[in-house]
């Protein structure tokens, strides 16, 4: 179940990945998550972000690089 994660100020894409999901490659799913947020680099305080599941299959295989990933 998605979760809102409301940001800090200073908090980018990665870092907010690497919170969640500890590890900042996946800042893609939050960014894709978060259209309308998508041309900020670094955040203000306050800003309500959807935070999506992991998809199983990128859990399984989280510390393959993705060139290994099946």
């Amino acid at each position: 179940m998605a979760r809102v994660y409301s940001t800090k100020s200073g908090d980018r894409w990665d870092s907010i990945s690497k919170n969640m999901y500890g590890a900042e490659k996946f800042a893609y799913l939050i960014m894709q998550a978060n259209p309308a947020e998508i041309d900020i680099l670094q955040f203000d305080s306050g800003v309500n972000l959807t935070i999506p599941d992991l998809p199983a299959e990128l859990e399984e295989n989280s510390d393959l690089p993705s060139w290994r990933q099946e």
